[in-house]
């Protein structure tokens, strides 16, 4: 299935005007599709397999913004940490404490968003409140990292057709954000990442305060 054009335009221009960030996903995607949407202005794509991400990465413009938004595991960190430009789902103070080695290794600092647990499937991974003020606020927490940059929160929202239970949710994560900025981050102006939403609910998202949004489906079509 070729690149929806016409829903990618739209859905840009309407995110552009609320200053609200699009990352396209195109995991399982071909380069081909990801050229497509360069070739329209595209900057920022979302992947989540670590080898499919480093092919990709190879054969595509540099000046491509990759963010990483599968769940990754520690002893992946070192291949992508030279290029990535945020790591999406960071869920645990190790996996942190590793993103922050490898970028000590590079001499870069590396983008991170903490992932919270907010829908009610337990599948889904992501800290509660009180391990993410643990986090934050522990003798190693992970605001002392110096070169894994805590960026903002985020987090999925259950995926149900309740359209208010998914509204409560994002308001909740907007909440949190909210809170955590005020006592963590109050001197920090580059934690102003708030990621919530995805094709089936990102007008929600965005009515609930997200100014990040992962969009893959209406973009590229339904994965294969």
């Amino acid at each position: 299935m070729p690149v929806n054009t016409e829903e990618y335009l739209r859905i840009r221009d309407m995110l552009t005007s609320m200053d609200v960030t699009l990352v396209a996903v195109s995991k399982t995607k071909p380069v081909s599709d990801i050229e497509a949407l360069y070739a329209l202005g595209q900057r920022d794509f979302g992947e989540n397999y670590v080898q499919e991400l480093l092919e990709k990465q190879a054969a595509l413009p540099a000046d491509i913004r990759w963010h990483f938004i599968g769940h990754l595991q520690r002893n992946k960190v070192k291949y992508i940490a030279p290029f990535v430009h945020l790591i999406h789902g960071v869920d645990s103070l190790k996996l942190l404490q590793t993103i922050d080695r490898q970028g000590a290794v590079l001499g870069r600092k590396i983008g991170c968003l903490l992932q919270m647990h907010i829908a009610f499937e337990e599948t889904k991974f992501g800290l509660d409140r009180q391990e993410l003020t643990e986090l934050l606020s522990g003798p190693d927490g992970g605001r002392r990292l110096s070169h894994a940059a805590i960026r903002g929160l985020m987090g999925m929202a259950s995926f149900s057709d309740d359209k208010e239970m998914v509204r409560n949710e994002f308001r909740t994560l907007k909440s949190t954000f909210d809170a955590v900025r005020t006592d963590f981050f109050s001197d920090d102006s580059s934690f102003d990442t708030l990621s919530m939403g995805m094709s089936g609910d990102y007008a929600i998202a965005m009515e609930e305060g997200s100014n990040m949004v992962r969009i893959g489906s209406l973009l590229f079509g339904a994965r294969g």
